[in-house]
């Protein structure tokens, strides 16, 4: 049993969730939070962690953790006093100092989220540089929808300081209430979304100068090559290479519909649609070249190849989830359609028969140029970038529990390898493919363990089924 002490805070959504307990429909509208001092009794040994059969990494867009949670409770959000934001960012135009404030609004515009963005963003810790960005961002010149550098919008509203509860994102406030909320998961490294996709499959960003060498590659964590063309470029070694090497089932699955980028990696062209045969910033894993040498192109597949497995109790061992534009959360799409597709792709997973034995594990791949309180801590020449939203959702994830380790997307690497490679690492020295990366991100000694995440002892808990449309919850507290 876990011995944590639930604060004296309880949160109370008016959402109706289903909790599928005995064939019965019961109301799930509060639960109490774990103590950020909690310890838990957690086995984490190799028989524990064999109870998990599949995880699904579901990675959504361009949000920090303050935007969607900094005023959730129990939380390390924004700092207040008395209930009102006690820090506040400068505006360049006004000279004013902007508080965090609750934005009602569907549809953001964010900021820009490269790699200077970042570093102007943190500005040495003080993370004081949102306002002045998203302002520059709007006279920057945009070369494409999704242009990290800058924002071709017409709103005049400082949005990246606002923050969204449970009156916009009720079902992502009901997981993070009844399953685990990470409120220290970091970006893997400052700058925007192809980087961080590649870090979530391999756990670098490079640039290799022969695609067929993993050793002529190097550091690229704002502009690697394109996930462009049909010839591998990414000639480091992935996770994947290290599945098939122990015959361990995985997936890639791709929303279909708009794309993010061009087919050739321009991003000046009109938008196309998106496909698993196309590679994009969001679907790089077609670009490596373990992935054509060992053959499985074809685990690249559309979305509905994933709900029909998870319908059916098929699912791989390890899945990741991307979405399209509309589905993506990444300004200036709405914050409600995400959380629709999301919770239908939970929902499906909840209601097969694989549920019993999977973990979910619920991210943002970055900030989205929004403003977050915390100066991300350095791990090596690559990283970490600034905190995004995660939560762990599983029936033996510890319930109503915050986790304050320091991760990063290396850790969920780290549990696939822990739970099925037998803690096998994208390790040069023993994978048997050495590349050039200069460490073992997974090693690092500031990344936390998932498995703390977990209680094994308990039985699997029932199914979540939330309704993709929700009524808006209550403000936050």
């Amino acid at each position: 049993m876990s011995n944590r002490h639930p604060t004296a805070v309880l949160v109370t959504l008016t959402i109706l969730v289903t909790a599928c307990v005995g064939g019965q429909s019961t109301p799930a509208a509060t639960g109490s939070l774990g103590s950020p001092h909690a310890s838990a009794a957690v086995s984490d040994s190799a028989n524990s962690l064999q109870k998990i059969k599949h995880v699904v990494v579901i990675m959504q867009e361009n949000r920090s953790f303050d935007s969607y949670f900094g005023t959730f409770p129990g939380a390390d959000g924004i700092p207040m006093q008395n209930g009102v934001p006690s820090v506040c960012v400068n505006d360049p135009k006004t000279t004013t100092c902007v508080k965090p404030f609750h934005d009602p609004a569907d549809k953001n515009e964010g900021g820009p989220h490269g790699e200077a963005n970042a570093a102007a963003d943190i500005n040495g810790g003080k993370m004081d540089g949102f306002i002045a960005q998203q302002v520059g961002g709007r006279t920057g010149t945009c070369i494409g929808p999704n242009d990290p550098n800058c924002q071709k919008q017409t709103a005049t509203l400082l949005d990246v300081m606002g923050y969204h509860d449970a009156r916009e994102i009720p079902n992502y406030w009901a997981y993070a209430q009844s399953f685990t909320l990470q409120d220290r998961m970091f970006e893997p490294n400052a700058s925007w979304s192809l980087p961080e996709h590649l870090f979530m499959v391999s756990e670098w960003s490079a640039k290799c100068t022969a695609p067929t060498n993993p050793l002529s590659c190097s550091d690229a964590l704002q502009n690697p090559d394109p996930a462009s063309g049909t010839n591998p470029r990414y000639a480091w070694t992935d996770i994947t290479y290290l599945l098939h090497a122990h015959n361990i089932s995985w997936g890639y699955y791709l929303d279909e519909g708009a794309q993010p980028d061009c087919e050739d990696g321009s991003m000046t062209c009109a938008p196309k649609v998106q496909k698993a045969t196309v590679p994009s910033i969001w679907n790089p894993l077609p670009g490596f070249t373990t992935v054509h040498a060992d053959d499985q192109l074809a685990n690249i597949q559309p979305l509905d190849k994933f709900m029909t497995a998870a319908t059916a109790g098929s699912l791989p061992a390890v899945s990741w989830i991307v979405p399209n534009n509309a589905d993506s959360e990444h300004p200036t799409a709405l914050v409600s359609a995400g959380q629709a597709y999301t919770t239908n792709i939970i929902n499906t997973i909840m209601q097969g028969p694989d549920w019993s034995s999977t973990a979910i594990f619920l991210t943002w791949d970055d900030w989205g140029g929004f403003y977050d309180h915390v100066a991300p801590p350095k791990v090596d020449e690559n990283g970490y970038g600034l905190r995004v939203p995660a939560i762990v959702i599983s029936p033996y994830a510890r319930s109503g529990y915050i986790d304050h380790q320091t991760l990063s997307f290396d850790a969920y690497t780290k549990f696939i390898e822990d739970v099925f490679l037998g803690s096998a690492r994208l390790d040069p020295k023993t994978d048997g493919r050495p590349d050039s990366r200069p460490d073992v991100r997974e090693n690092a000694s500031q990344l936390g363990d998932l498995a703390k995440d977990f209680d094994f002892t308990q039985p699997p808990r029932p199914a979540l089924i939330l309704n993709p449309h929700p009524s808006p919850g209550p403000p936050s507290r």
